[in-house]
């Protein structure tokens, strides 16, 4: 996911809500002009007009997302097929001249999910219960694990009814909340996904169950990250489907105490190698100066990834190759990065900002795109309002495209680690409210991504990345990040997306 984060969820809230709404006897105010800008250059409104034109038109770049999607599959970061997808996207870039493509190690985490399977033993046992266990997870005893099933709504209800929990499985049934283009609940939810183990484990809970974190069922379970912490029993967990966790409901409230089967040969492994993708458009004034746009590789290993984030990896491949083949060199060095591991750690982003550290000065912005391959609905700006102000000049460039809105607040998960270093940030946001229903998988495929919505969004980011790397402005840096607060259970660190 990613996805849009906290942030902007609490931007787009702070638009809808810091409207006012007071009563006042006397005629209103007239409302406070913002100061006039100066008209953009006009090469900027004859290279948007290309832009849009070209990728409206592009057919090459859909038929290399299904390539990636048909041919390659899942990209599981650490496996023989994210090893496949890296190369794949080298011979990409080399295919149409880039700088330098090349592959770049950095260390990640590696956790394998071998076979498992979820059995209801009673009442009306055995039958099969569809399941996915949680990205590192331990696995259970080679024998499963077989235990009543405790039922809870959230984690208020687990902390009234912990004395009942030792010995048995605990269950989330909570319900993803659905609001506006579908991203409003998710922060909510994600967090009986990213530490439920931790607080039903903290009252002898032998493993743990969660409602799948999405709106929409059709008996689909959806992967992510789960956590551990220290000093805390590491108990097995595992999603079930919207529907199941519905059933066990009823089963647990008419008291008939149902029991099941977990069985999951799920391990970590020992931190191992992988590569990140890079690959330069140079620039033709300030070639020092380097505009970073990109997403992650991997995927989860169900599905493949097709939203998540294949469709920003192709549309970053080919935001490039529209820029040449147009004759579009800006001014800045735009660079190509593709990140390894995002779904388990983010260890791509993380990785490279340390491998790059020392040329942070030199990084002007990164722009990221992790939120599907759906019409594009907003570009946000993290940083300084002095630098939306300036991305925002750009904005008639964009609005035959629906318009798309540029404002306060985002980028993304792996380029956060740049923002430590005071780089502005961007992020790509979609009409995504059918995103959940796909996310993290079997159901995330290439067909359920929409050619020409695609195509909106691919423009989009092209236009953004000509622009960040042609603007005249200087993006002023953004200031160090406050210290975090200490995590709760619920918010363990290491939760992924």
């Amino acid at each position: 996911m990613f996805r849009p984060g906290p942030g902007a969820i609490i931007a787009a809230l702070a638009l809808l809500l810091g409207t006012g709404g007071g009563c006042r006897a006397s005629a209103p105010e007239p409302p406070e002009k913002a100061a006039p800008q100066a008209p953009l250059p006009p090469r900027f409104a004859g290279a948007a007009t290309r832009i849009i034109e070209a990728a409206r038109a592009d057919e090459a770049s859909y038929r290399r997302l299904q390539e990636l999607c048909d041919r390659i599959g899942h990209r599981s970061a650490g496996t023989p097929s994210y090893d496949r997808a890296a190369t794949w996207a080298v011979e990409q870039l080399q295919a149409f001249g880039m700088s330098n493509p090349r592959l770049e190690s950095v260390p990640i985490n590696r956790w394998v999910r071998g076979r498992e399977s979820l059995t209801l033993l009673t009442p009306g046992g055995p039958r099969p219960i569809p399941m996915l266990g949680l990205g590192r997870s331990d696995g259970t005893p080679p024998e499963g694990i077989a235990g009543e099933v405790v039922v809870v709504r959230d984690f208020d209800e687990l902390e009234r009814v912990k004395d009942t929990a030792k010995g048995k499985i605990v269950l989330y049934n909570f319900p993803m909340r659905e609001q506006g283009d579908g991203f409003g609940g998710y922060g909510e939810a994600v967090a009986y996904r990213t530490g439920g183990a931790i607080r039903a484990a903290q009252y002898g809970a032998i493993a743990a169950l969660v409602r799948s974190v999405t709106t929409r069922g059709m008996r689909t379970p959806h992967t992510g990250m789960m956590s551990y912490q220290d000093g805390v029993p590491r108990i097995p967990a595992a999603a079930v489907p919207i529907e199941d966790a519905i059933m066990f409901q009823r089963l647990f409230d008419r008291g008939d105490k149902p029991t099941v089967r977990l069985f999951m040969e799920a391990k970590n492994l020992p931190d191992a190698p992988s590569p990140n993708v890079l690959a330069e458009l140079p620039g033709r004034e300030k070639p020092e100066e380097i505009v970073v746009i990109g997403a992650h590789l991997d995927s989860w290993d169900v599905g493949c990834g097709a939203h998540d984030d294949g469709a920003g990896v192709t549309m970053t491949i080919d935001a490039v190759r529209l820029l040449k083949e147009l004759g579009l060199t800006p001014r800045r060095t735009v660079r190509v990065v593709l990140f390894t591991n995002e779904e388990r750690g983010v260890d791509g982003g993380r990785g490279y900002a340390e491998l790059h550290r020392a040329e942070a000065a030199r990084h002007f912005a990164a722009f990221e795109t992790d939120s599907g391959g759906f019409r594009p609905k907003s570009i946000g700006v993290g940083g300084t309002d002095d630098a939306v102000a300036m991305v925002q000049r750009y904005a008639p460039l964009f609005e035959t495209l629906g318009p798309v809105e540029i404002r306060k607040g985002g980028g993304g998960a792996d380029i956060s680690f740049l923002g430590k270093d005071g780089v502005p940030q961007l992020g790509l946001g979609t009409e995504s409210g059918h995103y959940f229903d796909y996310h993290h998988s079997d159901a995330d495929t290439v067909d359920k991504v929409d050619p020409n919505d695609y195509r909106e969004s691919l423009a989009a980011f092209t236009l953004m990345t000509y622009v960040l790397a042609e603007m005249d402005e200087t993006l002023p840096r953004t200031p160090p990040p406050a210290p975090p607060a200490p995590p709760s259970p619920q918010h363990a660190p290491g939760a992924g997306k």
